[in-house]
């Protein structure tokens, strides 16, 4: 392989090994955020975590930082108290030998030939009655070759060129990283260094070397202890919050499970009650409310199946009375060109009345048959465009009447399903007659579509549309848009309430769309089997002008233009 297709494939590789774990990545942050949102404990426990380890990493720095500083200034008291000591012992044991220090000792004297040698055994306790001390002391005289001494792993070199540069003005010390030698490591030492003075003017330079091991050591264990302790109190500050949110939450919980139960539909869930709190008095409102809602809804169920019985008994008790005045009103209807001009409108009024009647009464028998829940279907494979076609022959004398006319858009295909087929040509007319009494005598667009699901029919107006919210109140019993037009067709006003139910019946949806001056839009969508699931429409609700419209004032990015000399703005319309 080509070492650029090589190379293509491994970056090729990477992307999609990185696009993976990206993935992986937002799906368990996802899954993550979800629990989260979802429970109430996680929450509490979570932020109590949080809040807990906040506080005590803050109170753990401020006493850690508290101990460090109290042992170090400690520390550095007591060492300069010890070089303030070791320099005054400095200054008796070679106020003596000052006036030359390169002659010979006195022979009288026991100790070295160099009373320095001697100062320094004195000083850091290696002579025959000392024991060695914890420090190491430097002393320097560079006027002087030969004239300085040092203990232990101590150079000159070991002295910051910071502290020499103030040990001739004062006593100084700081705290530093020095490596000595024959060590591999450096180590933290608080080096303090003065300046003796002897009555010859000779000037010794005396620095001290007290390393911070046991200060360390001891700092360790001090922080080590304040991290064991405070992850201590966090895990059980957890606890604690883990107990409190369990004792609160499950409570909350209990009453969210039997609220669900309730909106289910099993009136008869209630809470136990334990003790006297807050939660308490929660179970015992929740268990008045849903005695109250029960007993709320067994009277309204009581009275809408009062008010169907009524409705139902009512229009089958009318249905004989009916009958006997339709066949007079015939009677006169036929007659009437025998009679004088106000009989013969009179029987033509009644005759109109009575067909009216009659049709308020269908409805109303079809409304009862439904809320009895005995309306069933009478299935058949047809062609709903053979449907679409007779519903609009039905309706082409009304269209006339108003001066509408009816654009089709049909598919070239058959569009076969299982339906009632009066039922379903009885939804497209409510649809159709509902279109022509609001379509202000402009066209009416009916539109039919079909996929491998579903057939769907579109009836479109450009009315006076509907307002916001609408859209389902359109479907309700005697709803009017507005109560003080006049109805020009004379329907009963449960058209599209039968016509939903029709649609449901089918396993379908009716549903509308609309905005004021634009008209409006019904869709009904069928299953093309009977008793299957829909998953989507093949037409879309929202009419395709009305869609292109508002695509394109998405797409289009505002302008702004300068204003003219005499200061009117552009029209950039």
């Amino acid at each position: 392989m080509p070492p650029a297709k090589k190379k293509r494939f491994r970056r090729r590789t990477f992307r999609q090994i990185l696009g993976g774990v990206r993935r992986r990545v937002r799906r368990a942050a996802g899954r993550t955020r979800s629990v989260w949102r979802r429970s109430l404990q996680l929450q509490v426990v979570t932020s109590t975590l949080v809040i807990s380890v906040i506080v005590v990493v803050v109170l753990g720095a401020f006493l850690s930082e508290q101990i460090n500083r109290s042992v170090v200034q400690s520390s550095q008291r007591s060492s300069a108290s010890e070089a303030f000591a070791d320099r005054l012992q400095i200054a008796d044991a070679l106020a003596p030998e000052a006036d030359d220090p390169t002659k010979p000792a006195d022979s009288g004297k026991k100790g070295s030939a160099n009373p320095l040698d001697d100062v320094m055994d004195i000083v850091t306790g290696s002579g025959e009655n000392g024991s060695k001390k914890r420090y190491d002391v430097l002393i320097l005289n560079q006027a002087v070759p030969g004239q300085s001494r040092a203990s232990g792993g101590v150079v000159p070199s070991n002295v910051p060129e910071s502290l020499q540069h103030n040990v001739q003005k004062k006593t100084v010390g700081s705290i530093e990283k020095i490596k000595f030698v024959g060590e591999s490591q450096p180590r933290l030492t608080y080096v303090v260094g003065g300046t003796v003075h002897l009555p010859s003017g000779q000037n010794y330079e005396v620095y001290h070397f007290f390393p911070f091991t046991d200060e360390e050591e001891l700092l360790s264990n001090v922080r080590l202890a304040i991290v064991v302790v405070g992850l201590g109190l966090v895990l059980l500050l957890a606890a604690i919050a883990y107990l409190v949110a369990r004792q609160v939450v499950t409570p909350v919980r209990l009453a969210r499970q039997a609220a669900e139960r309730l909106a289910s539909g099993k009136l008869d869930e209630r809470l136990k009650v334990r003790g006297e709190d807050d939660l308490a008095r929660l179970a015992n409102s929740f268990n008045e409310m849903a005695a109250n809602l029960a007993l709320k809804i067994h009277q309204l169920e009581e009275l809408s199946q009062v008010q169907r019985q009524f409705v139902s008994d009512v229009s089958h008790e009318l249905r004989t009375p009916l009958t006997t005045v339709r066949m007079a009103a015939d009677l006169l209807y036929d007659a009437r060109e025998d009679f004088d001009p106000m009989a013969a409108r009179s029987a033509e009024l009644m005759q109109a009345q009575l067909e009216r009647f009659e049709s308020m009464l269908a409805d109303l028998l079809e409304i009862s048959r439904y809320d009895a829940g005995a309306a069933t279907l009478d299935l058949d494979s047809v062609d709903v465009r053979d449907v679409v076609l007779r519903a609009i022959a039905d309706s082409e004398a009304l269209a006339e009447r108003h001066t509408t006319r009816f654009e089709l858009r049909l598919p070239n295909e058959p569009c076969m399903a299982e339906i009632d087929n009066r039922r379903v040509e009885r939804i497209l007319r409510n649809l159709l007659f509902n279109a022509i009494e609001h379509g202000e005598g402009r066209d009416i667009v009916v539109t039919v579509g079909a996929d491998r699901d579903a057939v769907a029919v579109a009836v479109r107006d450009h009315g006076i549309g509907l307002k916001g919210g609408e859209d389902t109140m359109v479907f309700d019993r005697f709803w009017r848009a507005d109560p003080s037009r006049a109805r020009t067709i004379g329907g009963t006003g449960l058209g599209l309430a039968i016509s939903r139910e029709d649609a449901t019946l089918h396993g379908g949806w009716l549903q509308a769309w609309g905005q004021p001056g634009e008209g409006s839009q019904f869709r009904l969508t069928l299953p093309r089997t009977a008793g299957a699931d829909l998953k989507g429409s093949p037409l879309s609700l929202v009419p395709p002008e009305i869609e292109m419209r508002r695509t394109w004032r998405t797409a289009m990015t505002p302008v702004l233009l300068p204003a003219s000399a005499d200061g009117a703005d552009h029209d950039d319309d």
